[in-house]
């Protein structure tokens, strides 16, 4: 499959390594056509890897990945173009993080709303499906580092989006997969970052997840 990713930071460049060696074609995009970090990445990640601008990487991909910073998601997308991402499945990993007042950061969205609702509004006919918007990038890829079996997160208005979502999870080796079920539910994940920076903190590293045990 075709592949676009949005950004060059660690998200970006994790995901779309770990596509590559899955054997799909991946286009990494940016604020510009030969961004430094999307030239090194895709040197080093292979003969199925190439760069360009948000927009190429968008109308180059079959399925998107926004792995920007939540802060400039909104910018992003929009140099991607609405038209290049129309009828497309659009994963974002997303989170609406404030670090104006230093960290630890707050959220600019929550309560009543989430960023990857903002995002479906001003992108209608893009499919966006929140998902691993909880999990470090190293636990993204290779959900069998932690030693158990964890849980990922499903959000999104369109079930087919979603199925399809799902089936790279499953690609990456993740098992336990819940469908919180629509776009807002993205509130509860997006906020449980705030408690995801303090487990960090207690813990030392960022490679750690939940496992949801219920009641039989």
């Amino acid at each position: 499959m075709k592949i676009g990713i949005l950004g060059t930071g660690m998200v970006g460049a994790g995901l779309g390594a770990k596509l590559v060696q899955l054997g799909h074609q991946v286009k990494m995009g940016s604020r510009t056509a030969a961004h430094e970090k999307a030239v090194a990445w895709a040197k080093a990640a292979g003969n199925n890897a190439s760069y360009g601008t948000f927009a190429d990487a968008a109308a180059f991909g079959e399925l998107v990945l926004n792995c920007t910073l939540g802060s400039a998601s909104m910018e992003a997308l929009q140099a991607a173009g609405a038209k290049n991402l129309a009828g497309k499945v659009v994963i974002d990993t997303s989170n609406p993080l404030d670090f104006s007042k230093g960290f630890p950061p707050s959220l600019f969205a929550g309560n009543t709303d989430s960023l990857g609702e903002q995002l479906q509004r001003a992108f209608p006919e893009a499919k966006l499906v929140k998902t691993l918007n909880t999990i470090s990038v190293s636990v993204m890829v290779d959900p069998a580092k932690l030693g158990a079996e964890t849980d990922v997160f499903l959000s999104g208005n369109d079930e087919a989006a979603k199925a399809q979502a799902a089936e790279l999870l499953k690609s990456f080796g993740w098992k336990s997969i819940v469908d919180l079920g629509d776009l807002s539910t993205a509130r509860g994940t997006e906020s449980y970052l705030a408690l995801w920076v303090r487990l960090y903190g207690a813990f030392k590293t960022p490679d750690l997840n939940l496992k949801i045990v219920r009641a039989r």
